[in-house]
């Protein structure tokens, strides 16, 4: 019998057990912390620490920090849900499945186009919005299209989720990871911007090539297609059904200026006006109802769609406030600064390029038990900041440390809910998939080590 992976809830739970565990065990200890003049921005005084009184986490804490965790995060957990429930609305005009229609007919007999079009638009939606969960209904679609097209439907799964979560892990503008991280390390928001597209530009390269060298194989030789015997059984069976796509019409144009008009606003809003989370929240909010209506949705099925797309982003913003718990007990233990004083005094004492790195292995890892972007920084960025002043990293830099570890490992990981989904919608098994995406993985990590190793060379800031 296989071993099942606990529920990322439970991980959680453990995690914050432990936390509280620690607080009996870790001597408790303070930082002062002041704010800089030059920046605004709250830091730690490193040559203020000292010991404490122990403030051990009894039992009754560990269950209310669950509730407390959710309260500091409220403005995250209600982004979040805000933001899916917007995207809701659009996706209920019709405009993605149709858009994949229509390309699909106008580039009949260049397919390598078509595949290159739809992994660039997915990986731009994992990019600049953090789209990823949102792709997963357009799988079978995926599906149906590489049989079509001769391919297995691992090149279908792939052209949309891998894709997506490539441009997911560049950050890039992505509200969800680099926002909310930004956000706690207290760094204008979206700063770094064009460092993060130069990421984007080498992770979507390297990952359409990956995908399309496989195709490529496939189409080739079935044998070489990590699916080849199922292939044949599904061509035996004909179990692969697809909803109909529907036909591109002059409303879903309208959708699309609309959505540009938008992004244009984001982009305009975050750098000259100063934008953040709660005025992303409302742009996204007026995209989706705007979206909705020239798209032909009445106001109950737009409602329905905000309903729909929330639920979607449900178990992600839940997780944010659950993950919060963690940094609660340890803040109520008073053993966060002490772990910041220890691992900061470690990281301190080794070459800056390698501590970064460090952290950047760090999130690799940690994402395997916190599968979610955002609830993820919210768990680790409170105490990475701090470090990263310590240990004198950027925190421009220990941001693109955190977003590279979360988004890179979300391709593998089988904690991650959105990728098992998708493997179960293509009827794809995780070994096989395993197998072909361990290599690609592999080349992001060194495509980690290289940015964050420039990022430190070059001093990435503003701070």
């Amino acid at each position: 019998m296989k071993a099942k992976i606990p529920h990322v809830f439970v991980l959680l739970m453990i995690m914050i057990i432990i936390g509280a565990a620690l607080t009996y065990i870790v001597p408790a200890g303070e930082f002062e912390r002041v704010e800089d003049p030059e920046t605004g921005r709250t830091v730690i005084d490193p040559d203020s620490f000292e010991y404490v009184d122990p403030s051990p986490v009894g039992p009754f804490e560990i269950f209310m920090s669950v509730q407390l965790g959710m309260i500091d995060a409220a403005n995250i957990i209600f982004f979040v849900f805000i933001v899916g429930g917007a995207f809701g609305m659009i996706r209920a005009t019709g405009v993605i499945e149709a858009g994949i229609g229509r390309a699909m007919n106008k580039l009949q007999g260049r397919e390598i186009l078509l595949l290159v079009g739809i992994m660039l638009i997915t990986a731009l939606g994992g990019a600049s919005f953090g789209l990823a969960e949102e792709f997963i209904p357009l799988v079978p679609v995926g599906v149906l299209l590489a049989r079509k097209l001769r391919y297995d439907a691992m090149v279908g799964m792939a052209i949309f989720m891998v894709a997506v979560r490539g441009g997911f892990a560049s950050g890039a503008m992505n509200p969800f990871t680099v926002g909310v991280a930004q956000g706690i390390a207290e760094l204008p928001i979206f700063s770094g911007l064009g460092f993060r597209w130069a990421i984007f530009a080498v992770i979507t390269l390297v990952t359409i090539l990956y995908v399309l060298r496989y195709a490529k194989k496939v189409k080739e030789n079935p044998e070489n297609g990590v699916m080849y015997d199922l292939e044949l059984e599904a061509a035996r069976e004909n179990d692969v059904h697809s909803e109909e796509v529907p036909e591109y019409e002059p409303r879903h144009t309208r959708v699309l200026v609309v959505a540009l008009i938008g992004f244009i606003a984001l982009i305009y809003g975050v750098l000259e006006l100063g934008w953040f989370i709660n005025e992303l929240a409302t742009l996204f909010l007026i995209l989706g109802i705007v979206g909705g209506l020239v798209g032909g949705v009445g106001p109950n099925r737009l409602a329905e769609g905000f309903v729909a797309g929330a639920k979607d982003l449900a178990l992600g913003a839940l997780v944010i406030g659950i993950a919060r718990g963690i940094l609660v007990v340890l803040e109520q233990g008073l053993i966060v600064d002490t772990i910041i004083f220890s691992a900061g005094s470690w990281l301190a004492a080794m070459p800056t390029m390698l501590a970064a790195n460090g952290m950047f292995v760090f999130h690799l890892l940690f994402n395997f038990l916190v599968p979610s972007g955002s609830g993820q920084a919210a768990t680790t960025m409170p105490i990475m900041v701090p470090i990263a002043d310590l240990a004198d990293i950027t925190r421009q830099t220990a941001v693109v440390a955190y977003n590279l570890g979360d988004g890179m490992s979300n391709q593998i990981f089988p904690t991650v809910g959105a990728l098992m989904a998708a493997l179960g919608l293509a009827n794809i098994p995780y070994e096989r998939y395993f197998k072909f995406i361990w290599p690609l993985v592999l080349i992001y990590a060194l495509i980690g080590f290289i940015f964050v190793t420039i990022a430190v060379a070059i001093n990435l800031g503003p701070f």
